[in-house]
C-alpha cells in the first residue's frame, strides 16, 4: 500500500552558467569509459560500486549507471548533517534517477537516514538567448516519524540546503572547466 506523503520542506533555486544545456548536461551526466567485463568492481556496503564521485564533504557511490542518459541510475550518498543527530555528522541516502529528458531535465527520489526521510528533487536546464543556460533545482524533504518531523525536519532541511546553491554551481563550473581544458589539450 502506497501512502501519499506530502513534502513539508521545499528548497528551490536557479543560477546562470556561461555554457549551453548540452555542455552542462555532459558534465552533470558524464558516464565513465566502459570497463572490461573481467575487471573487478570494488564492493561497497550495498553492492558493487561502478564508480565513486567525491566533491567536498559529499561522497557518491554509483551502484548502477542507468541508460545512456542516466535514467535508472542508482546511487548511495554520504553527506554532512548536524552533529546533534548523533551520527558523527554524516548521513546517507539511497537515490534513484528517473524521468530523464536528455539535455533538459532529470528527477530523483531518495530515502535517507538519520531521521528516515524521503526526498525528491529535480534539475531543469533552460536555454537562454545569449548562449547561457539557467539551471533550476528543486528538492522536497519529508521526515516519516511525526515527532521527529515536528522537532527536527525544518532545522535539518535548512542545514542540508544552506550551501546547495553555491556547491552545485561550483561543481558544474569546475566540471565545465575540466572538460574544456581536456578538449583544448586534445
Amino acid at each position: 500500500m502506497r501512502r501519499n506523503v506530502t513534502a513539508v520542506q521545499e528548497h528551490r533555486y536557479s543560477f546562470e552558467i556561461d555554457a549551453s544545456p548540452e555542455e552542462i548536461w555532459s558534465v552533470m551526466h558524464r558516464r565513465p569509459p566502459a570497463r572490461a567485463a573481467a575487471e573487478p568492481r570494488p564492493m561497497g556496503d550495498y553492492g558493487p560500486i561502478v564508480r565513486t564521485i567525491r566533491h567536498g564533504d559529499v561522497t557518491i557511490e554509483i551502484l548502477h549507471e542507468g541508460d545512456e542518459h542516466g535514467c535508472g541510475l542508482v546511487r548511495h550518498c554520504y553527506f554532512r548533517v548536524p552533529k546533534y543527530l548523533l551520527t558523527g555528522g554524516v548521513a546517507q541516502s539511497w537515490e534513484h534517477v528517473t524521468e530523464v529528458v536528455a539535455n533538459e531535465s532529470a528527477k530523483y527520489y531518495a530515502i535517507g537516514k538519520p531521521l528516515w526521510s524521503r526526498a525528491e528533487g529535480e534539475h531543469r536546464l533552460e536555454r537562454l538567448a545569449d548562449g547561457r543556460t539557467r539551471v533550476h533545482f528543486m528538492e522536497r524533504y519529508h521526515v516519516y516519524n511525526p515527532v521527529m518531523r515536528r522537532l527536527l525536519e525544518a532545522r535539518v532541511h535548512r542545514f542540508l540546503s544552506k550551501d546547495n546553491d553555491k556547491l552545485v554551481k561550483a561543481g558544474i563550473e569546475q566540471g565545465l572547466a575540466a572538460a574544456r581544458k581536456a578538449a583544448a589539450s586534445s
